[in-house]
């Protein structure tokens, strides 16, 4: 069957009218998750009819000859891209070109241990596509994954497996409330496999009461060859009858601009949580950009690993209160736990 192409080319509306010169009330004017935007407009191509399909996300106005590329894994269900469209277009405004593999054909097929053979041939087609000629051309040196939920278990899949797949192999990856449920498709004993030289930002919510904090952890506690590391939890918050939440939802950042029309269980849920706020431009979108400078330029490390200031910072209240800030774990922290647990069995 033939493959349907539609594309369309979408201003961004607004991204430049809101106060004090930030696209987004809150959003920092420039650094990780700030409003350093080079592009004006994305186009947008939908090759995702199939369970194995994809979405395509590229700058435009002005339009680059080549770009770098993020590979978005999408939550389970959340096979509509307008779940994480705000997010899109900063990343693409920044000048990435995004690939989001469909990888599910509804909520019921396929099985769930193949949606990393599914996403990975949405990648590799996204990535022949895009060689084509008149497209943005990708560089794909340093590749970004980022997974939200159940796209975190498919990215760390993928990371672990990127050979075997023949994709790009991860160089900064970010898993945003990574876990499966009750499902076990895809699922790894342990992430020793990831590369040595990944750049990884695992985050967890503290009110994640879908998925929990069991798979984030597994993944930070198994990928003990990949030393560049941190696992970060976001708590709730609240201050003169303004609330941030820290549930399973806080990566969505709908935008009705890439609304495919799908209204399953998971796009009404979107509909009705996502909440555009600190959380988006200080922790995820901070996160993903600071990843990925940090393996494109070399800058910006401070912002995602370390237990830093930088990286530990949400923002601020309206009266200047500073809001909860993210607490953070390092591998070190582990070896520590570990020299305890040893130190114990020893007494015994």
């Amino acid at each position: 069957m033939r493959t349907l192409l539609f594309m369309s080319v979408l201003l961004f509306k607004g991204i430049f009218a809101a106060a004090q010169g930030a696209p987004y009330p809150g959003q920092p004017a420039a650094g990780p998750g700030g409003a350093e935007y080079r592009h004006r407009a994305v186009a947008f191509f939908d090759h995702a009819q199939r369970a194995d399909g994809y979405w395509l996300f590229e700058p435009a106005d002005p339009k680059p000859d080549s770009a770098e590329v993020v590979v978005f894994l999408h939550g389970y269900g959340a096979y509509n891209p307008m779940a994480y469209g705000k997010w899109i277009k900063h990343l693409v405004a920044r000048g990435n070109i995004v690939i989001y593999p469909r990888y599910q054909k509804n909520l019921l097929l396929p099985a769930a241990d193949q949606f990393p053979a599914n996403a990975a041939k949405g990648i590799r087609d996204a990535l022949a596509e895009l060689r084509k000629e008149g497209r943005v051309h990708p560089r794909t040196e340093h590749v970004s994954y980022i997974g939200h939920s159940y796209g975190g278990v498919i990215a760390a899949n993928l990371g672990v497996n990127w050979q075997q797949h023949d994709i790009p192999k991860p160089a900064s990856m970010l898993l945003a409330e990574p876990g499966s449920g009750p499902l076990k498709g895809a699922r790894l004993a342990k992430y020793d496999g990831l590369p040595a030289d990944l750049q990884l930002v695992i985050v967890v919510g503290e009110d994640d009461y879908v998925v929990g904090h069991e798979f984030g952890s597994l993944v930070f506690q198994t990928a003990v060859n990949t030393p560049q590391r941190n696992l970060v939890l976001q708590r709730r918050d609240s201050h003169d009858r303004r609330y941030i939440s820290a549930s399973h939802n806080e990566p969505y950042s709908y935008d009705l601009d890439f609304d495919t029309g799908v209204r399953n269980y998971t796009a009404r849920r979107v509909l009705m949580t996502s909440r555009l706020n600190e959380v988006d431009f200080n922790c995820y979108w901070k996160f993903a950009d600071a990843i990925m400078d940090c393996t494109r330029h070399g800058c910006y490390a401070e912002y995602a690993f370390g237990n830093t200031p930088q990286q530990r910072r949400l923002g601020h209240w309206p009266d200047g209160r500073p809001m909860n800030a993210l607490e953070v774990i390092v591998p070190e922290q582990l070896q520590v736990v570990e020299k305890r647990r040893m130190m114990v069995e020893e007494t015994k």
